[in-house]
C-alpha cells in the first residue's frame, strides 16, 4: 500500500480512481480474510459509495479534497452511522445504531478520505495488548505469535500490514503510540483535546485523545491537518530544534536498542528528568480507573456486570468504588506536575523516550518484564506513555529502522501545540536513516525477546 499522500496525488491528477483505489483495497482485505484478527467489520459498500463520489467530483472538476480516493479504517470506538458503537465490547453489539459520524470520520469525509472498516480493540480501551473477548487476540504483522500492542492494535495493525494507508486510534495512556512502537509504524498522540473526541466512546475524559497511524511523518502531517480542521493554532516555528533525552524512570525498562538509537539521534543532548514520574503513574492510574468506572455505573446498576470481559470488568468495578477524595488529590498532584513543566520547555523543544519498553511479546506468554519483574503486557507496555498522557503532551512514536527484527519505537515529546515541530523533526531522523517503516515478511533472526 502506498502512502496516504501518494494515493491522494495519483486520484486528483487522474492517474487512477477511487473506485479503483477502493477496489484494490477490499481486495487486498478480503484475501488476507483476517488473519490478523484486526478487522470488525468491512465497510463495503459505504466505501464504494464515498470512491464513487469522489471520482464524481473530479469528473465534474470539483476539488475532492486533499486526501481524494484514500482508503482508511477506524478504532471500533468511532461512531459510524448505522452501526452500533461497541468500543469492542458485547454489551453494545445490539445497541441502537449511530445516527451521524463521528466529527473526525466527517472531517476525514470532506477531505475525500474513504472509511472501508472498523477495526479490533481492548474492550472499552482498557489494556495494552488487544486482547478481546469477542473479537480474539489481534496478531502483530511482523510475527503472527505476537500481539500487536494496544488497545489500538487493530488499527496499527493494518496499517504495519499494509492494508491501508493510515487508521485512527484513541490514545488514553499510550494506546497509540504502544501499538506503532511494537508493529514499527507512526502513531500522534496529540495535545490534550487538539482533536475532535465529538462521537467517539469515552474511557477517561481527563486523557482520552484521538490520533493517526500512518507509515510516513508527511503523512501524519498532512492528517493533522485535516482533522484540526484549520481549529486553533500550532506551532510554525522554523528554529534550530533543542532536543534533549528523558531520564529517570525513563532511562529504566528500554531495549538496549533503543538506547543506542537515541545516543544516535541526540548524542550530546543533556539528560532531562520530570520528576515523580512514577507518582504520575500511579496518579494516573487512579484517574484512568475513577473517570472509566464512573462512564459505566449505570451499566452495572443494570445488572450488566457479567456481560464485561471479565479482565475488563474487575478493573472498571475497582474504579467505580474509588472515593472522590482520592481523584481530587490525584488531580491535584496532575496540576502540580504539568506546571513543573513549563521551565523544561523553555529550554528545550522536544523531548525523547522509550514509546514501549520492549519489542512485542507472544501472545502465549503475554508478559513483559519491569523493574526485573515479570508484569502483565496488557497494563504495563504503557509504563513510558501513561506520564505523558498525565502531563496532556503531544507525543509522536516513531519507528526505529531495524530491517529483519521485531519493530521498537520511540516516542518525540513536545510541547502542547507543538505537533508540528515533532513531525519536521521525525522527518529529519527518516532522512538520516534513523527510524522508518520496515515491512513485514523478512527473517526475524535472533531476536525472541
Amino acid at each position: 500500500m502506498k502512502h496516504a499522500t501518494e494515493i491522494a496525488a495519483a486520484v486528483r491528477a487522474r492517474r487512477t480512481t477511487a473506485t479503483a483505489v477502493v477496489d484494490r483495497c477490499l481486495s487486498a482485505l478480503a484475501a488476507d480474510d483476517n488473519r490478523l484478527v484486526a478487522v470488525t467489520r468491512v465497510l463495503a459498500a459505504r466505501a464504494r459509495r464515498e470512491a464513487a463520489l469522489v471520482d464524481a467530483a473530479i469528473a465534474a472538476g470539483r476539488d475532492p479534497g486533499p486526501l481524494a480516493g484514500v482508503p482508511y479504517g477506524v478504532k471500533d470506538l468511532f461512531d459510524v452511522a448505522g452501526l452500533p458503537t461497541t468500543a469492542g465490547s458485547a454489551l453494545y453489539a445490539e445497541a441502537p445504531p449511530a445516527t451521524t459520524d463521528a466529527v473526525a470520520i466527517q472531517r476525514l469525509g470532506a477531505a475525500g478520505a474513504v472509511l472501508v472498516a472498523t477495526l479490533n480493540m481492548d474492550e472499552f480501551a482498557y489494556g495494552f495488548a488487544t486482547i478481546n473477548a469477542v473479537h480474539g487476540t489481534t496478531r502483530n504483522p511482523h510475527d503472527p505469535e505476537r500481539i500487536a500492542g494496544g488497545s489500538s492494535g487493530g488499527s496499527a495493525a493494518v496499517v504495519a500490514a499494509g492494508l491501508l494507508p493510515f487508521t485512527l486510534g484513541s490514545d488514553t495512556n499510550g494506546s497509540i503510540r504502544v501499538p506503532a512502537s511494537l508493529t514499527g509504524i507512526y502513531g500522534l498522540k496529540p495535545t490534550h483535546d487538539a482533536l475532535p473526541m465529538a462521537g467517539v466512546f469515552p474511557f477517561a475524559k481527563s486523557f482520552d485523545d484521538i490520533g493517526p497511524f500512518a507509515t510516513s511523518p508527511r503523512d501524519l502531517a498532512l492528517l493533522w491537518d485535516v482533522l484540526r480542521a484549520g481549529s486553533g493554532r500550532s506551532d510554525t516555528e522554523t528554529n534550530p530544534v533543542r532536543v534533549a533525552r528523558l531520564g529517570g524512570r525513563f532511562a529504566l525498562n528500554l531495549d538496549p536498542a533503543q538506547q543506542a538509537a537515541i545516543d544516535a539521534i541526540a548524542p550530546d543532548a543533556p539528560m532531562v528528568d520530570l520528576g515523580d514520574v512514577a507518582r504520575a503513574r500511579s496518579a494516573a492510574f487512579l484517574i484512568t480507573a475513577f473517570e472509566g468506572g464512573a462512564v459505566h455505573r449505570a451499566a452495572f446498576a443494570r445488572g450488566d456486570a457479567m456481560r464485561f470481559d471479565p479482565a475488563t470488568r474487575d478493573r472498571l468495578l475497582a474504579g467505580a468504588l474509588l472515593p472522590n477524595g482520592l481523584y481530587d488529590r490525584a488531580q491535584a498532584f496532575r496540576t502540580a506536575f504539568k506546571a513543573a513543566l513549563t521551565p523544561v520547555f523553555a529550554e528545550h523543544d522536544i523531548l525523547i523516550a522509550p514509546a514501549a519498553p520492549c519489542v512485542a511479546p507472544t501472545i502465549a506468554d503475554p508478559w513483559i518484564v519491569i523493574d526485573g519483574e515479570r508484569s502483565p503486557a496488557r497494563r504495563d507496555l504503557g509504563v513510558h506513555s501513561q506520564p505523558i498522557s498525565f502531563a496532556g503532551l503531544p507525543a509522536l512514536a516513531v519507528p526505529l529502522r531495524r530491517p529483519g527484527q521485531l519493530p521498537l519505537g520511540l516516542q518525540l515529546i513536545g510541547r502542547p501545540g507543538g505537533e508540528r515541530m515533532l513531525f519536521r523533526f521525525a522527518e529529519m531522523l527518516e532522512e538520516r536513516g534513523l527510524t522508518g517503516v520496515c515491512a513485514p515478511g523478512e527473517a526475524l533472526q535472533g531476536d525472541s525477546r
